[in-house]
């Protein structure tokens, strides 16, 4: 088995890309490859086969490396619920909510997980790309490190530096990450990548010829900024408008979705985001909340703190108003449980034990269980007697039960999820990826009042899009060099 690692200079500055790309270049070179991320720090994630939760990017660069996903690729995962507190997944399985000073102590135990996946994929895989997390350079973190530098000297795992130029200061970031580096860390450091480059590159060759003359290590190449390169985030919501929503946008349906403090697996949202007649928007704190077709209310780490949040920026006023003029209104999951009568968490799951005032939308209530529920699913729509095929996961802590369940929004796997309204405006259901099937999407869509025009496949896309990431990097990168690494 061989490895290489890539770090980064900073958060986004293109590590889950260039994995993934790098993925499917070994994948089109008929090369045994897995991802492997040792930890990792994000509200999207994934389902895996083998029953366990990892973090959505390594969902996507296994799909990239035309693989099944699994917990090994991403055996530590924090899932953020407070400022100073996060969920922790040990190889696909909660072991409970950690505050950030007694995990540094807990790190230990964690490496040890680390390890033994990264064992397992070795005995599967012929090579492991492995992605670090954030900056290698951060002092106050370097302490028991398993996410950068700490990972690539027990593993002797030699790393790649990506630096996105598009932000500024590149030759500051690679110089300044290499300079807090020790000597055995330094060695391991093979070569640098550039990433998102506009222009003439003869314009940026003087300036790498002396980053590779002063640091000794050579430039592995330079990606250029590929326009319209959409592919499932990691963590971050984005904030830049696509530019389909702001050509003729008073002409398109509208949809806008809270940006809740806590939300989780907003990559549900990418077929609505993309889809070519459809404005997309996520609405901020203090944000204005404009008027629309449809109102979604997505996931969220803890539905408790992201409810009252969006009472106190009048959403709940929004809402009714949205559907008094008969506006359609989606929850998913943490949404389907804001909608209901009450959230009940005798357990103190997400905080202090106690139960909360839901938006009393539908007559359902929620309690919080220790044991989250971790599903892959398919099944069938429900908005009408055509029969549409829906697909997705679960992820979640709850159990709901009420009158509105009987009338479902879904039958998964021929047992009924979720609910629709008696009046035909609300439609909620646990199932993440409900927009990922082109069929559903388009029904779910007309249910709504949109008048599509084309149907829209974000499975397509993700594929035409790796394939589009892989050959910017076969063209930009000396994937000889990368290789020989």
């Amino acid at each position: 088995m061989s490895s290489l690692m890539v770090q980064g200079t900073t958060s986004d500055a293109g590590k889950s890309i260039l994995v993934a790309g790098l993925c499917r270049v070994f994948k089109r070179r008929g090369l045994s490859v897995a991802p492997f991320k040792p930890q990792n720090m994000a509200l999207n994630s994934a389902v895996t086969p083998d029953g366990g939760e990892i973090g959505r990017a390594q969902a996507l660069q296994s799909q990239a490396a035309g693989i099944p996903s699994s917990v090994h690729m991403n055996p530590v995962l924090l899932k953020p619920n407070t400022d100073t507190g996060a969920q922790v997944i040990l190889q696909g399985h909660s072991i409970g909510n950690i505050e950030a000073l007694a995990y540094h102590e807990y790190k230990p135990k964690a490496a040890a997980v680390v390890f033994d996946s990264y064992n397992k994929l070795a005995q599967q895989y012929q090579h492991i790309l492995v992605e670090g997390a954030g900056s290698p350079a951060e002092i106050n973190l370097r302490k028991g490190d398993i996410a950068n530098m700490g990972f690539a000297l027990r593993a002797n795992c030699p790393v790649i530096i990506i630096a996105d130029i598009d932000k500024g200061g590149v030759f500051a970031h690679l110089v300044g990450t290499l300079e807090l580096l020790s000597k055995a860390e330094q060695a391991l450091v093979k070569g640098f990548v550039i990433n998102r480059f506009r222009g003439d590159i003869a314009l940026l060759q003087d300036g790498l010829d002396w980053l590779e003359n002063y640091t000794g290590k050579p430039v592995l190449g330079v990606l250029p900024f590929l326009h319209g390169l959409h592919l499932d985030a990691e963590d971050a919501v984005p904030q830049t408008p696509i530019a389909k929503d702001i050509q003729d946008d008073q002409h398109k349906f509208k949809v806008i979705v809270p940006r809740l403090p806590h939300i989780s697996n907003h990559t549900d949202f990418e077929p609505l985001r993309l889809h070519p007649d459809i404005s997309f928007q996520y609405v901020s704190h203090l944000q204005n909340i404009p008027a629309a077709d449809l109102i979604i209310l997505p996931g969220s780490k803890n539905v408790a703190y992201d409810l009252s949040w969006l009472k106190s920026q009048d959403w709940q006023t929004a809402i009714n108003k949205h559907l008094r003029y008969g506006g359609k209104l989606i929850g998913i999951c943490g949404g389907l449980q804001m909608l209901g009568a009450t959230i009940n968490d005798p357990l103190g799951i997400e905080g202090d034990p106690k139960n909360h005032k839901g938006l009393c939308l539908l007559d359902f209530e929620t309690t919080l269980q220790k044991q989250k529920k971790l599903t892959n699913e398919t099944g069938m729509l429900m908005l009408s007697d055509t029969k549409i095929q829906v697909k997705g996961y679960e992820i979640h802590a709850g159990k709901t039960s009420g009158k509105a369940l009987k009338s479902p929004a879904l039958l998964l796997d021929g047992k009924p999820d979720g609910a629709i309204s008696n009046d035909n405006q609300i439609f909620a259901c646990y199932l993440h990826g409900l927009f990922d099937s082109s069929e559903a999407l388009q029904e779910i869509l007309k249910w709504a009042g949109a008048k599509t025009t084309e149907s829209f496949d974000i499975n397509q896309r993700r594929e035409e899009q790796l394939e589009r990431l892989a050959d910017a990097i076969e063209e930009n990168l000396d994937m000889e060099k990368i290789m020989a690494i």
